[in-house]
């Protein structure tokens, strides 16, 4: 889960419209949540705020009549320059899928390198346990593009390398997450769940042009409440949350200040289910080795089977990958020795993803594989810092594309919550053709009995979903 607080600069004086913001995003089995908590201190409110939610809804095309009686000349004129305007329309469409299409791998990417960096960041911090959406967060911050202007978002586009795909008329970047999104929500094999909610306090005014680009791009829902009410609306959201994360975080929100106006929430969850699923009669207990010297017993699951595999003489680690149904899968890194993974990290990328994928070779294996349950949060706000993204976070912030009362936003937060639960769960899938098979008299085994990394992936598109690194399976 994410959450980026948007809160009340230090005062330069005691005026009563200064305003509070906190922008929130969350993240969550593998889920992510994100979002925009607004606050304000006690002060005037415009007649449009005043009015609540209904003055913020998408407003409706005016219908015109015409006065009088045309001529069926001039009626004819009009209808062909209808018909000319729509053709050009159309063919304006036509046009940009293409170009979108062409964007949507770069995106991947930088999802994918975002992902990693954000890693190496974390590493810095801890060598623990890891897990976090690189997906949930990219489109966390890209909506969040759409409230600042000038450098405050120049800064957010170069630092995550999105400026190429945001600086064309019309900016591809909310297309290519529209898109993204409509093509991992076609496959309901794959089990993931992505959504928007915006949880707005009845008298807060936000731009109208954000709410309906947020609706537009990020299918974004509104709900509207009373954030005075602080039990109320804690309970309203959790249940939300709750229901829209299968139960997984029933208790997102603690405590509110009642002075928020706004809750961004963006959730993305993946429920998958292995495509050769382990069987619970075999899984046993077994030692994991946390480093030379400590060990702790864990349920470690076994198959044996048909599974793709490579082994990187470079980096001296095997690479194996477990496929979910949907056409998604999760690539597990080994390191040959113990101690070893923290180095990789430094190498990881999506050129070194791909080298991987490009070499595996699918033969009978045996694979014993822990059983794992990781809960992590993090606060994003200083990782993203490290990666030069400051403007946003600081008193210098132009949020004007948010709301008009935006003078003295900042964003103080982003914090990241996610989950992730490995078993044996799944169900058997019918055999499909293997573009290659090697075979051997013996099967090779790869038993994944240290310390690991796991990058779950979307295959059609490439679109990294979660990363992680599994340390001591014992342990949230």
């Amino acid at each position: 889960m994410r959450v980026l607080l948007l809160n009340r600069r230090a005062p330069v004086a005691s005026t009563a419209d200064q305003m509070k913001l906190a922008l929130s995003l969350l993240l969550p089995c593998l889920l992510a949540e994100a979002w925009l908590v607004l606050s304000s201190a006690p002060g005037r409110q415009s007649p449009e705020a005043q009015a609540g939610l209904e003055t913020l809804q998408t407003p409706t095309a005016q219908n015109h009549t015409r006065e009088g009686v045309r001529a069926s000349e001039e009626e004819e004129v009009v209808e062909a320059e209808v018909v000319e305007v729509e053709e050009e329309k159309v063919q304006e469409e036509e046009e940009g899928e293409p170009r979108l299409r062409a964007s949507g791998q770069k995106l991947s990417e930088e999802i994918s390198n975002l992902g990693f960096s954000l890693l190496r960041k974390i590493s810095m911090r801890h060598d623990g346990n890891v897990v976090f959406s690189p997906l949930g967060l990219s489109s966390a911050m890209a909506a969040l593009m759409l409230g600042p202007k000038g450098q405050t978002k120049a800064q957010l586009e170069s630092a995550l390398h999105l400026r190429a795909l945001n600086q064309t008329r019309p900016p591809h970047l909310p297309a290519l997450f529209k898109q993204l999104r409509a093509s991992l929500s076609r496959n309901p094999e794959l089990g993931l769940a992505q959504g928007s909610f915006a949880f707005i306090h009845k008298d807060f005014d936000v731009k109208e042009t954000f709410l309906n680009f947020s609706r537009q791009y990020f299918d974004i829902e509104c709900v509207t409440l009373n954030f005075r009410n602080v039990s109320q609306a804690r309970g309203l959201m959790n249940r939300y949350i709750n229901k829209e994360t299968w139960g997984k975080i029933p208790q997102l929100f603690v405590e509110i200040n009642p002075d928020t106006k706004l809750i961004l929430v963006d959730y993305v969850s993946l429920k998958g289910k292995w495509l050769a699923p382990f069987d619970p009669v075999l899984t046993e207990t077994d030692t994991f080795h946390l480093d030379k010297y400590k060990a702790v017993k864990v349920a470690m699951m076994y198959k044996v089977g048909m599974f793709a595999s490579t082994f990187d003489r470079n980096f001296r680690c095997h690479v194996l990958k477990l496929p979910y149904r949907g056409n998604a899968s999760m690539l597990v890194v080994l390191t040959e020795k113990i101690g070893d993974h923290l180095a990789l990290e430094d190498y990881l990328s999506t050129e070194l993803v791909d080298t991987w994928l490009r070499n595996m070779k699918t033969r009978k294996t045996e694979v014993f594989f822990p059983k794992f349950k990781l809960d992590q949060k993090y606060e994003m706000h200083e990782l993203l810092k490290q990666m030069g993204i400051r403007r946003v976070f600081s008193p210098g912030a132009d949020l004007s594309e948010l709301s008009a009362v935006a003078s003295n936003l900042q964003v103080s937060k982003v914090l990241q919550r996610a989950i992730i639960e490995v078993d044996e769960k799944g169900t058997e899938a019918a055999a499909g053709t293997l573009t290659e098979i090697t075979a051997y008299s013996m099967p090779p085994i790869i038993k994944v009995d240290r310390p690991f990394h796991f990058i779950i992936y979307e295959e059609t598109s490439g679109t990294l979903l979660f990363l992680g690194r599994v340390v001591n399976p014992t342990l949230l």
